[in-house]
């Protein structure tokens, strides 16, 4: 399928399709309230228009099918069980695979698609009784037989419009000659093509000959604008139904004029007549329809586009065009417009590197100018270097995204999981407003998903069990999101029997991951689990069991420079927390010497920096430690660390770096100050030395080794008993 508003389509149906599951997650916890049933027979009612413009007829049939499921719900006429809910998130997943098949035309088994699809609508029809299947109008057999590009949507692919016309039984009795019409109207166009609609007439014995029973099916090419062709039927207008439905470049031209019109605050009605798409009969009929549909469904109104929609009067792209330019004058009149563009990603990603480059530039700029010790220009170059420090802040900013969006979806893993378990568990979320480098939310979504499960398989106990316990029959996992020192601490924690320390020591000791007799913290032996291939599970399941998954996540994690940790209390529960840095792309740094390696440490993890004295260092089983202001610190030379050539200098210092709770020196050689880092990746070779997290070009071309302080300060760091010792 080629067209060019195919993609912002296919954006928005997958945005509805997520408010769609989000509003029957909401109903399947219980709050089926009008709102929600509303938002969902407005998101499903969108998705099938928008479809229609497209002809994707798929997705037209079987959400027209569901659209009036929730249309009986939300009239009264269907009570939203649990198990239509659940059939309901099945036919909003089928929907999903429809949308992926427009951009995959040759599935692998498109027949098992079509099944599913069935099945689906074959269970509503049994819940919610006999479902109005959407059968191919005549109107649509007329388009397509005369090649018309769309079939289903509220205009025509040729530069003819559409005229469906079916009379009432009294027009001959009303002294009304509906010829003379069709015969008006080649005074100003052309009849491309015509048929009749006979459908309705009557065995001949039942026959009245002053009764007309015929319609016509037309294609009218001409250039007069809606009102006219409306006019030529006016003295019949009455005694007839008519659907009129434009050409394609006339929508396009009907979306430029709703832009241009001026902000009148006139409502989407009058916005359609101002811009020509609607009459004012037609606008006059809609709006009966509006007030009779609220005298049977108890007052409440249905939005004007819904129903324009329906009656294939007024095309989607139109209606969306005037809702949006009435909220937009709306938002002015408040002083509140909103301004936003979709952006493409990878143009983004372009955006990114080049400020990272002109960063880099801007860098070397003001090193010329201090070497060149003329006072206005390195004015000038200060002034630039301010300049792109906020260009580069605003830009970073356009990647990040709060991580509510992604917290959200972790509601249906959690039902669906629940389900397939048989335990009742409940998702309860805190710090949604968190905001995290989109490349950031995009990698960690796997992770949390391998530990929201393993929270829910290993974690949660049984109801019964959870009862016996003392505990509440419902289990719960929770996530939450917060910030910390410069980084991003994503929890995942459960309610459940917690980790048992002793099953994990005795697996480790039976693979060989632990010496006999050796002395191990709660917090390493709980780091076991994160080692390849390790499980303590007694059987394996489809969720778990065979060891993969907890190593996975920690490799992922460490993969976007971030740490993993375990927090666990025998019958009582478990979190697990996730530590990242806010963006993968540029940092504030603190660069620093060692010899002549130049070293760059983030700078929000910083907290001061001491003159060293050794004097009071201790060396406990492989472990340095100083005394400062009475506190002990555990610290790392980075000389010996990573081996750098040459004798230390006869004065170093000790960088002091926190990470959450722990707390670590670095011994370098200079301090050179704050330096705005772009992180460029390691090559193969430097991967595999541990506490390196990237690496970045410094103002006079050198380059800079960009410090994984958290793997540092983890490695240098001592057990809690051995550091009293």
């Amino acid at each position: 399928m080629n067209n060019e508003a195919l993609p912002t389509f296919l954006a928005e149906a997958r945005e509805l399709s997520e408010e769609i599951e989000t509003a029957l997650l909401a109903c399947d916890r219980g709050a089926a309230d009008a709102d929600t049933i509303n938002a969902l027979f407005r998101a499903m009612h969108t998705i099938k228009g928008s479809a229609g413009l497209f002809g994707l007829d798929a997705i037209v049939e079987f959400a027209h099918v569901v659209e009036t499921v929730l249309d009986r719900v939300r009239n009264g006429k269907q009570e939203m069980t649990a198990d239509l809910v659940h059939t309901l998130i099945g036919c909003r997943d089928h929907i999903g695979v429809l949308l992926d098949e427009i951009t995959n035309p040759h599935p692998a088994d498109a027949h098992a698609t079509e099944r599913a699809g069935e099945q689906l609508l074959e269970r509503l029809q049994e819940i919610a009784g006999v479902v109005e299947r959407r059968k191919t109008t005549t109107t649509q057999r007329v388009v397509t037989k005369h090649h018309a590009e769309e079939s289903d949507g509220p205009y025509v692919g040729s530069n003819c419009w559409h005229l469906s016309l079916r009379f009432k039984p009294d027009v001959l009795r009303n002294g009304m000659d509906p010829l003379a019409s069709l015969s008006f109207l080649r005074t100003f166009g052309d009849i491309v093509a015509i048929e009749l609609l006979d459908d309705a007439l009557p065995p001949l014995n039942e026959f009245d000959p002053e009764a007309c029973y015929v319609g016509f099916e037309l294609r009218f090419q001409t250039e007069a604008d809606r009102e006219r062709i409306e006019g030529a039927f006016e003295f019949v207008r009455e005694d007839c139904i008519m659907t009129l439905l434009p050409p394609r470049s006339r929508v396009a031209d009907y979306v430029r004029l709703v832009k241009e019109l001026p902000e009148s605050g006139a409502r989407i009605g009058e916005i359609l007549v101002r811009c020509g798409s609607l009459t004012q009969f037609e606008l006059d009929q809609a709006l009966r329809q509006q007030t009779a549909d609220a005298s049977s469904s108890g007052g409440e109104l249905r939005p004007l586009g819904e129903i324009l929609i329906e009656q294939r009067t007024v095309s989607p792209a139109v209606v969306e065009a005037a809702i949006e330019k009435q909220r937009q004058t709306e938002l002015k009149a408040a002083g509140r417009e909103q301004r936003s563009v979709r952006v493409d990603a990878d143009k983004l990603e372009t955006l990114i590197n080049l400020v990272g480059e002109l960063v880099i530039a801007g860098a070397a700029t003001n090193l010329l100018a201090q070497r060149a010790n003329l006072g206005e220009l390195h004015e000038s170059s200060q002034r630039l270097a301010r300049l792109v420090e906020e260009v580069r802040d605003q830009t970073l900013q356009l990647r990040m995204m709060q991580i509510g969006g992604t917290f959200a979806r972790f509601a249906r893993v959690v039902r669906d999981v629940s389900r397939e378990l048989g335990k009742d568990i409940r998702l309860e979320t805190s710090g949604a407003e968190t905001e995290l480098d989109k490349t950031l939310i995009e990698k960690i979504t796997d992770p949390l998903t391998h530990l929201v499960r393993n929270a829910m398989d290993h974690g949660i106990e049984s109801s019964d069990t959870r009862l016996a316990r003392g505990k509440p029959a419902h289990g719960v996992v929770r996530l939450n999101a917060y910030h910390d020192s410069g980084s991003v601490v994503i929890e995942v924690s459960d309610d459940g029997g917690g980790l048992r320390r002793e099953k994990i020591l005795n697996k480790a000791l039976e693979r060989g991951l632990v010496a006999s007799g050796q002395q191990l913290t709660d917090k390493q032996v709980f780091a076991l689990i994160f080692e390849p291939g390790f499980s303590t599970a007694d059987a394996v399941t489809n969720l778990s069991g065979r060891g993969v998954g907890m190593d996975v996540v920690k490799r992922n994690v460490m993969a976007l420079r971030g740490t993993v940790d375990i927090e666990s209390k025998e019958g009582t529960g478990t979190t697990v927390r996730i530590r990242l840095p806010l963006t993968l792309a540029i940092i504030e740094g603190f660069l620093v010497r060692v010899g002549s390696s130049s070293f760059v440490i983030p700078l929000e993890m910083v907290e001061e920096c001491v003159e060293s004295n050794f004097a009071g260092a201790m060396l406990e089983s492989g472990h340095r430690y100083i005394d400062l202001r009475g506190e002990v610190l555990p610290f790392v030379r980075l000389r010996e660390h990573f081996g750098v050539s040459g004798k230390a200098g006869r004065r170093e210092s000790i960088v002091v770096v926190r990470c959450g709770n722990l707390r670590a020196g670095f011994v370098v050689d200079d301090l050179l100050g704050e330096h705005q880092t772009v992180i460029k990746p390691l090559a193969r070779v430097f991967q595999h030395v541990r506490g390196l997290g990237g690496s970045t070009i410094l103002a006079d071309g050198g380059i800079a080794l960009i410090i994984d302080a958290p793997a540092l300060i983890a490695q240098c760091q001592a057990p809690p008993d051995q550091a009293a010792a």
